[in-house]
Protein backbone atom coordinates (compact mmCIF):
# COMPACT_ATOMS: atom_id res chain seq x y z
CA UNK A 1 0.00 0.00 0.00
CA UNK A 2 1.41 3.38 -1.01
CA UNK A 3 2.03 6.21 1.46
CA UNK A 4 -0.91 8.23 0.06
CA UNK A 5 -3.45 5.42 0.44
CA UNK A 6 -6.37 6.14 2.73
CA UNK A 7 -7.07 3.80 5.65
CA UNK A 8 -10.17 1.61 5.35
CA UNK A 9 -13.45 3.17 6.42
CA UNK A 10 -14.64 2.13 9.92
CA UNK A 11 -17.27 -0.58 9.79
CA UNK A 12 -16.07 -2.02 6.49
CA UNK A 13 -14.77 -5.55 6.06
CA UNK A 14 -11.28 -4.22 5.28
CA UNK A 15 -11.28 -2.13 8.45
CA UNK A 16 -12.31 -5.15 10.53
CA UNK A 17 -9.50 -7.27 9.08
CA UNK A 18 -6.94 -4.48 9.56
CA UNK A 19 -8.01 -4.12 13.19
CA UNK A 20 -7.67 -7.87 13.71
CA UNK A 21 -4.17 -7.85 12.23
CA UNK A 22 -3.20 -4.97 14.52
CA UNK A 23 -4.41 -6.87 17.57
CA UNK A 24 -2.68 -10.05 16.43
CA UNK A 25 0.64 -8.19 16.28
CA UNK A 26 0.23 -7.32 19.98
CA UNK A 27 -0.29 -10.93 21.09
CA UNK A 28 2.73 -12.20 23.09
CA UNK A 29 4.75 -15.07 21.71
CA UNK A 30 3.16 -18.47 22.12
CA UNK A 31 4.17 -20.37 25.21
CA UNK A 32 5.77 -17.31 26.80
CA UNK A 33 3.87 -17.75 30.04
CA UNK A 34 2.80 -21.38 29.89
CA UNK A 35 5.19 -22.56 32.58
CA UNK A 36 3.23 -20.97 35.42
CA UNK A 37 -0.10 -22.40 34.29
CA UNK A 38 0.56 -26.13 33.96
CA UNK A 39 -2.53 -28.26 34.63
CA UNK A 40 -2.18 -30.88 37.30
CA UNK A 41 -4.00 -33.51 35.26
CA UNK A 42 -2.17 -33.18 31.94
CA UNK A 43 1.48 -32.31 31.18
CA UNK A 44 2.04 -29.66 28.51
CA UNK A 45 3.43 -30.77 25.15
CA UNK A 46 4.70 -28.43 22.49
CA UNK A 47 3.02 -30.37 19.68
CA UNK A 48 -0.38 -30.73 21.38
CA UNK A 49 -3.00 -28.45 22.85
CA UNK A 50 -4.32 -29.41 26.29
CA UNK A 51 -7.93 -30.57 26.55
CA UNK A 52 -10.29 -31.55 29.40
CA UNK A 53 -8.86 -34.74 30.97
CA UNK A 54 -11.72 -37.11 30.00
CA UNK A 55 -11.37 -36.03 26.36
CA UNK A 56 -7.60 -36.59 26.45
CA UNK A 57 -8.26 -40.28 27.08
CA UNK A 58 -10.20 -40.50 23.79
CA UNK A 59 -7.78 -38.59 21.55
CA UNK A 60 -5.10 -40.61 19.74
CA UNK A 61 -2.24 -38.52 21.17
CA UNK A 62 -3.89 -37.26 24.38
CA UNK A 63 -4.50 -33.74 23.04
CA UNK A 64 -5.42 -31.77 19.93
CA UNK A 65 -2.55 -31.71 17.42
CA UNK A 66 -1.27 -28.21 16.73
CA UNK A 67 -1.89 -27.19 13.15
CA UNK A 68 -4.80 -29.62 12.74
CA UNK A 69 -8.35 -28.93 11.60
CA UNK A 70 -11.05 -30.44 13.81
CA UNK A 71 -14.67 -30.71 12.64
CA UNK A 72 -16.98 -30.41 15.64
CA UNK A 73 -20.68 -31.08 16.10
CA UNK A 74 -22.90 -31.18 19.15
CA UNK A 75 -23.13 -29.47 22.53
CA UNK A 76 -21.28 -26.20 23.07
CA UNK A 77 -20.11 -27.39 26.49
CA UNK A 78 -17.15 -29.28 25.08
CA UNK A 79 -16.13 -26.35 22.86
CA UNK A 80 -16.10 -24.17 25.97
CA UNK A 81 -13.97 -26.79 27.72
CA UNK A 82 -11.40 -26.69 24.91
CA UNK A 83 -11.12 -22.90 25.15
CA UNK A 84 -10.79 -23.09 28.93
CA UNK A 85 -8.06 -25.75 28.80
CA UNK A 86 -5.95 -23.81 26.29
CA UNK A 87 -6.21 -20.36 27.89
CA UNK A 88 -5.75 -21.71 31.44
CA UNK A 89 -2.44 -23.16 30.28
CA UNK A 90 -1.11 -19.88 28.90
CA UNK A 91 -2.36 -20.22 25.33
CA UNK A 92 -4.30 -17.69 23.29
CA UNK A 93 -7.60 -18.52 21.60
CA UNK A 94 -10.42 -16.93 19.64
CA UNK A 95 -14.08 -17.68 18.97
CA UNK A 96 -15.56 -16.53 15.65
CA UNK A 97 -19.25 -16.59 14.78
CA UNK A 98 -20.62 -18.25 17.94
CA UNK A 99 -22.48 -15.47 19.78
CA UNK A 100 -24.22 -17.89 22.17
CA UNK A 101 -21.05 -19.47 23.51
CA UNK A 102 -21.03 -18.53 27.19
CA UNK A 103 -18.03 -16.69 28.65
CA UNK A 104 -19.32 -17.24 32.18
CA UNK A 105 -19.29 -20.99 31.61
CA UNK A 106 -15.75 -20.74 30.25
CA UNK A 107 -14.61 -18.78 33.31
CA UNK A 108 -16.17 -21.37 35.63
CA UNK A 109 -14.14 -24.02 33.80
CA UNK A 110 -10.97 -22.07 34.54
CA UNK A 111 -10.56 -20.07 31.33
CA UNK A 112 -8.29 -17.02 31.37
CA UNK A 113 -10.59 -14.57 29.59
CA UNK A 114 -7.81 -12.06 28.94
CA UNK A 115 -6.36 -14.66 26.54
CA UNK A 116 -9.63 -15.18 24.69
CA UNK A 117 -10.81 -13.03 21.77
CA UNK A 118 -14.50 -13.17 20.84
CA UNK A 119 -15.84 -12.07 17.45
CA UNK A 120 -19.58 -12.84 17.68
CA UNK A 121 -20.50 -11.27 14.32
CA UNK A 122 -17.68 -11.73 11.79
CA UNK A 123 -19.79 -10.59 8.84
CA UNK A 124 -20.51 -12.42 5.63
CA UNK A 125 -17.19 -14.29 5.49
CA UNK A 126 -16.28 -15.73 8.91
CA UNK A 127 -13.68 -18.03 7.33
CA UNK A 128 -11.63 -15.01 6.23
CA UNK A 129 -11.67 -13.60 9.75
CA UNK A 130 -10.54 -16.98 11.07
CA UNK A 131 -7.73 -17.03 8.49
CA UNK A 132 -6.33 -13.78 9.92
CA UNK A 133 -6.51 -15.15 13.47
CA UNK A 134 -4.56 -18.27 12.49
CA UNK A 135 -1.43 -16.14 12.24
CA UNK A 136 -0.88 -15.69 15.96
CA UNK A 137 -3.14 -17.82 18.16
CA UNK A 138 -3.01 -21.35 19.50
CA UNK A 139 -6.67 -22.22 18.97
CA UNK A 140 -9.36 -20.72 16.72
CA UNK A 141 -12.96 -21.92 17.03
CA UNK A 142 -15.00 -21.04 13.95
CA UNK A 143 -18.80 -21.23 13.87
CA UNK A 144 -20.03 -21.77 10.31
CA UNK A 145 -23.78 -21.41 11.02
CA UNK A 146 -24.66 -24.22 8.59
CA UNK A 147 -22.36 -22.98 5.84
CA UNK A 148 -20.46 -25.50 3.70
CA UNK A 149 -16.89 -24.37 2.99
CA UNK A 150 -15.79 -25.30 -0.55
CA UNK A 151 -13.15 -28.07 -0.57
CA UNK A 152 -10.56 -25.89 -2.32
CA UNK A 153 -10.86 -23.26 0.40
CA UNK A 154 -10.73 -25.93 3.10
CA UNK A 155 -7.36 -27.02 1.72
CA UNK A 156 -6.04 -23.45 1.72
CA UNK A 157 -7.10 -22.77 5.31
CA UNK A 158 -5.88 -26.19 6.47
CA UNK A 159 -2.46 -25.47 4.96
CA UNK A 160 -2.39 -22.08 6.68
CA UNK A 161 -3.29 -23.62 10.04
CA UNK A 162 -0.61 -26.29 9.59
CA UNK A 163 2.07 -23.76 8.64
CA UNK A 164 1.20 -21.48 11.57
CA UNK A 165 0.87 -24.33 14.07
CA UNK A 166 -2.63 -23.17 15.02
CA UNK A 167 -5.46 -25.62 15.69
CA UNK A 168 -8.69 -24.73 13.89
CA UNK A 169 -11.96 -26.13 15.21
CA UNK A 170 -14.92 -25.67 12.85
CA UNK A 171 -18.44 -26.11 14.20
CA UNK A 172 -21.96 -26.01 12.81
CA UNK A 173 -21.15 -26.49 9.13
CA UNK A 174 -19.46 -28.70 6.56
CA UNK A 175 -15.69 -29.03 6.17
CA UNK A 176 -13.89 -31.36 3.79
CA UNK A 177 -11.25 -33.80 5.04
CA UNK A 178 -10.58 -32.62 8.64
CA UNK A 179 -7.81 -34.19 10.70
CA UNK A 180 -10.26 -35.18 13.44
CA UNK A 181 -13.99 -35.21 13.99
CA UNK A 182 -15.47 -34.62 17.44
CA UNK A 183 -19.15 -35.29 18.06
CA UNK A 184 -20.80 -34.74 21.42
CA UNK A 185 -24.36 -34.92 22.66
CA UNK A 186 -26.09 -34.36 25.97
CA UNK A 187 -27.53 -37.62 27.26
CA UNK A 188 -28.85 -36.57 30.64
CA UNK A 189 -28.68 -34.44 33.75
CA UNK A 190 -28.15 -35.19 37.43
CA UNK A 191 -29.40 -33.40 40.51
CA UNK A 192 -32.81 -32.30 39.30
CA UNK A 193 -35.76 -33.01 41.56
CA UNK A 194 -39.47 -32.96 40.57
CA UNK A 195 -40.06 -29.24 40.25
CA UNK A 196 -37.14 -28.30 42.49
CA UNK A 197 -33.52 -29.13 43.16
CA UNK A 198 -30.20 -28.12 41.63
CA UNK A 199 -28.49 -29.20 38.44
CA UNK A 200 -25.27 -30.87 39.58
CA UNK A 201 -23.94 -32.34 36.36
CA UNK A 202 -24.48 -32.63 32.62
CA UNK A 203 -23.80 -36.00 31.00
CA UNK A 204 -22.13 -36.07 27.59
CA UNK A 205 -21.40 -38.82 25.11
CA UNK A 206 -18.39 -38.03 22.92
CA UNK A 207 -17.09 -39.73 19.79
CA UNK A 208 -13.66 -39.06 18.26
CA UNK A 209 -12.96 -40.08 14.66
CA UNK A 210 -9.51 -39.77 13.06
CA UNK A 211 -8.46 -40.26 9.46
CA UNK A 212 -6.73 -43.48 10.42
CA UNK A 213 -7.81 -45.95 13.07
CA UNK A 214 -11.09 -46.78 14.70
CA UNK A 215 -13.44 -44.24 16.27
CA UNK A 216 -13.32 -43.89 20.03
CA UNK A 217 -16.39 -43.37 22.14
CA UNK A 218 -16.61 -42.26 25.75
CA UNK A 219 -18.82 -40.74 28.42
CA UNK A 220 -18.00 -37.73 30.57
CA UNK A 221 -19.73 -35.42 33.01
CA UNK A 222 -19.57 -31.69 33.50
CA UNK A 223 -19.96 -31.16 37.24
CA UNK A 224 -20.66 -27.94 39.16
CA UNK A 225 -18.89 -27.63 42.51
CA UNK A 226 -18.45 -24.50 44.66
CA UNK A 227 -18.67 -22.08 41.77
CA UNK A 228 -16.33 -24.10 39.59
CA UNK A 229 -17.00 -26.59 36.82
CA UNK A 230 -15.02 -29.80 36.53
CA UNK A 231 -14.76 -32.49 33.87
CA UNK A 232 -14.95 -36.07 35.14
CA UNK A 233 -15.10 -39.46 33.45
CA UNK A 234 -18.53 -41.02 33.91
CA UNK A 235 -17.21 -43.85 36.09
CA UNK A 236 -15.50 -41.37 38.44
CA UNK A 237 -18.76 -39.53 39.04
CA UNK A 238 -20.61 -42.80 39.52
CA UNK A 239 -18.17 -43.94 42.22
CA UNK A 240 -18.45 -40.55 43.93
CA UNK A 241 -22.24 -40.68 43.88
CA UNK A 242 -22.24 -44.23 45.26
CA UNK A 243 -19.91 -43.22 48.08
CA UNK A 244 -22.12 -40.27 49.00
CA UNK A 245 -25.22 -42.45 49.03
CA UNK A 246 -23.49 -45.02 51.26
CA UNK A 247 -22.38 -42.35 53.76
CA UNK A 248 -25.90 -40.94 53.88
CA UNK A 249 -27.37 -44.41 54.39
CA UNK A 250 -25.17 -45.25 57.39
CA UNK A 251 -25.29 -41.80 59.03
Amino acid sequence: MGSNALPPEPGTREHTLDELRRRMAAVPGRGASVAGHMPREQPFRRDLLPVPPPLAALLPDGGLPKGAVVAYSGAHSLLTGLLAAVTANGGHAAVVGLPRLGLLAAAEMGAELSRLAVIPDPGSDPAEVAAVLLDGLDLVVLGLDGFAVPPARCRVLAARARNRGTTLVVAGGEWADPTLRLDSRVTGYRGLGPGRGRLRSVCLDVRVSAKAGQSRHGHMDLCAKAGRTEWLPRETLSRTAEGTALREAVS
